[in-house]
């Protein structure tokens, strides 16, 4: 019988794990950069010093889910086994590979994997990326001197209309992948291997339109989104050595996963030159209202009156572009979502992912989030959900796991 790697870690997880020693074995195959004619082949390394799913790769995969979860495991060793745990299953789920078809399957329920993708599992671009909220920093794990600066769970903002079934999580994994059937059985890998250690709290699956010749992908009002991210030689991601952070988190960064309900049959009915004044941006083209492109970057001190964009635009107040602001900005990777069924009123269950990378909560997330507070477009969304988290830096080396400065 041939064994590949993930057949291996998996079967090895329990006394590997319980001593200290779990971690990966061999490299992870290189992301494609020819592109190969089949997407599907496309693999994200996984070792690093930063996790997966933020800049690698540097394009949105088309599908996403968002999970949150509460931690069943009892103390600092099931913490630690949980991590290492969720470590060789992801490093594993990166590379895709090829399930062994028997015996496991005659001594263990449902095989060691689901079946779903068949026999073969490509990569499929498939990242998953692992955050930790404020929760497990208790003396519940021995981690509360280990919490880093400014991780709290997320505060109600103006204009928000909290719903408590689709807030916090003390652990959230973002699964992001070129295919909804590569998401959901990377997700059920995960949930599977873990099962007795975490329990789901939360989850909404997202998509995107993918590139177009277009340009950006564009959100369900019809805008193109993430057309403005910061670079990552910007130094506003990742959280560094003078962060005044603690050691074992250098590498990570902050992540704000934020639900928002679009009201898009409200929307619809408003005129699109009222639609563009309130988010700053031509609809069709993308480009800021005083452009052609919507690689265009908006001249503020032109129109200081507001008589092009208006003062109160989304895409003015979210970033006004003055030097006072310049480090507030943050990364965005936004999915958009759709839930099967309707609102009670008869209105599609309908919005955004917004989910933020950032060094500092509240001096990139908090400052844009307060400056947009009373803006016109609250008339048209409703906050409800997500967290805050912090993500651990990557595995470097193998026989890592994330995480693991936590314990020493």
């Amino acid at each position: 019988m041939s064994v590949n790697r993930r057949n291996f870690l998996r079967g090895a997880a329990g006394t590997l794990a319980a001593a200290g020693t779990l971690g990966v074995s061999r490299p992870a195959q290189a992301a494609d950069k020819g592109g190969a004619p089949d997407p599907s082949t496309i693999s994200v390394p996984f070792l690093g010093d930063n996790q997966a799913g933020i800049y690698r790769p540097d394009f949105l995969q088309k599908s996403a889910c968002f999970a949150a979860f509460r931690l069943l495991v009892e103390d600092s060793a099931g913490l630690q086994l949980l991590l290492q745990t969720l470590t060789s299953h992801i490093h594993s789920l990166s590379e895709g590979s090829l399930p062994t078809q028997s015996p496991p399957r005659e001594s263990e329920i449902g095989g060691l994997d689901s079946g779903v993708l068949g026999a073969q599992v490509p990569p499929d671009a498939v990242t998953v990326t692992v955050g930790l909220g404020a929760g497990i920093f208790t003396d519940r794990y021995g981690l509360t001197g280990m919490r880093p600066r400014g991780l709290t769970t997320m505060p109600v903002f103006p204009n928000d209309s909290p719903e408590p079934d689709w807030t916090g999580g003390d652990l959230v994994l973002q699964v992001c992948s070129n295919a909804g059937d590569s998401v959901h059985h990377a997700l059920r890998d995960l949930t599977r291997a873990t099962r007795g250690m975490m329990q789901l709290e939360w989850k909404i699956l997202g998509f995107h339109s993918g590139p177009r010749p277009s340009g950006a992908p564009r959100n369900l009002f019809g805008y193109k989104d993430g057309i403005v991210n910061p670079a990552e030689d910007e130094g506003l991601v990742w959280i560094g050595k003078d962060s005044g952070q603690p050691d074992w988190a250098v590498g990570g960064t902050f992540m704000v996963v934020r639900l928002i309900r679009m009201l898009v049959e409200f929307w619809d009915r408003v005129g699109i030159p009222e639609q563009n004044a309130i988010i700053g941006r031509d609809r069709d083209e993308g480009a800021p209202l005083d452009g052609t492109s919507e690689t265009d970057i908006p001249d503020y001190a032109a129109d200081p009156d507001g008589a092009v964009i208006p003062l109160d635009a989304h895409i003015r107040l979210a970033n006004p572009r003055t030097p006072e602001t310049d480090r507030n900005r943050m990364l965005r990777r936004g999915y958009n979502y759709e839930n099967h069924g309707m609102s009670r009123n008869g209105n599609s269950e309908t919005g955004l992912i917004f989910c933020s990378y950032q060094q500092n909560i509240q001096d990139q997330f908090e400052a844009t989030q307060l400056r947009l507070a009373g803006e016109p477009m609250i008339d048209y969304i409703q906050p409800f959900g997500g967290g805050y988290f912090v993500v651990p830096p990557g595995v470097s080396e193998f026989g890592g796991y994330l995480g693991q400065g936590l314990f020493g």
